[in-house]
């Protein structure tokens, strides 16, 4: 399962590619608003260090969402569109697909919705595991159903977990079969921690040191 951050701070996704762990990034109107950046400036400038970047529509008609769309996706190869899981933006998205741009369907939240996403050739399906936790239901059963139902269909659409909201999350997620997970860069860190890997280094270290203290010389 790829790792992708859902962030629009260029400093966290710097500090995740430099890992070598994070090969993409999700944003939305909120996070480029929370970065303080343009957003068409702070796309390019992610784009510019990792490999794939959605990028969401904000208008609402079909009409209207093809022309936000082929403008988003001009701005550098990287970038995939981000259109809602609506009439709408099902439609702006199989017109933008033919033309070979890659679509990110989000908010969605049934198996249904990722059945329609996958009919306009999406690229990617984003069922938001939190949200869904958050109003009683099974949000990691519904990413579950979505890669049952895609490998049983043959479908070629990636299932990108969303909405991760913690590292608990992540590890379900590869279990359930997800193409990629997205999540805060706080998420990305609590992945590396364990109790037993602090402790462990911490007497490493302490070993170490003993061995460079000086030897008495025997006579």
């Amino acid at each position: 399962m790829r790792l992708f951050l859902d962030t629009a701070d260029f400093d966290e996704i710097k500090t995740g590619v430099d890992w070598g762990v994070v090969t993409g990034v999700t944003t939305n109107p909120t996070l480029i608003a929370r970065a303080g950046q343009d957003h068409e400036t702070q796309v390019k400038k992610i784009c510019g260090i990792v490999g794939d970047v959605s990028a969401e529509t904000v208008t609402e008609k079909k009409d209207d969402l093809v022309v936000e769309g082929r403008r988003i996706a001009s701005w550098h190869k990287n970038v995939i569109v981000k259109v809602a899981s609506t009439p709408d933006g099902l439609a702006a998205g199989k017109v933008l697909a033919g033309e070979g741009v890659r679509i990110n369907v989000t908010l969605c939240f049934t198996v249904n919705q990722a059945l329609l996403a996958a009919a306009i050739g999406a690229y990617i399906i984003s069922p938001f595991v939190g949200r869904l936790d958050d109003i009683g239901e099974d949000g990691m059963r519904l990413v579950r159903e979505i890669v049952d139902a895609y490998r049983q269909q043959s479908i070629k659409t990636k299932v990108l977990a969303a909405s991760l909201r913690g590292p608990l999350h992540v590890t379900q997620a590869a279990l359930a079969g997800a193409d990629i997970g997205t999540m805060p860069f706080k998420v990305l860190e609590g992945m590396y921690k364990h109790p037993l890997t602090d402790s462990g280094i911490e007497r490493f270290m302490a070993d170490y040191r003993k061995t460079q203290e000086p030897q008495p010389v025997r006579r």
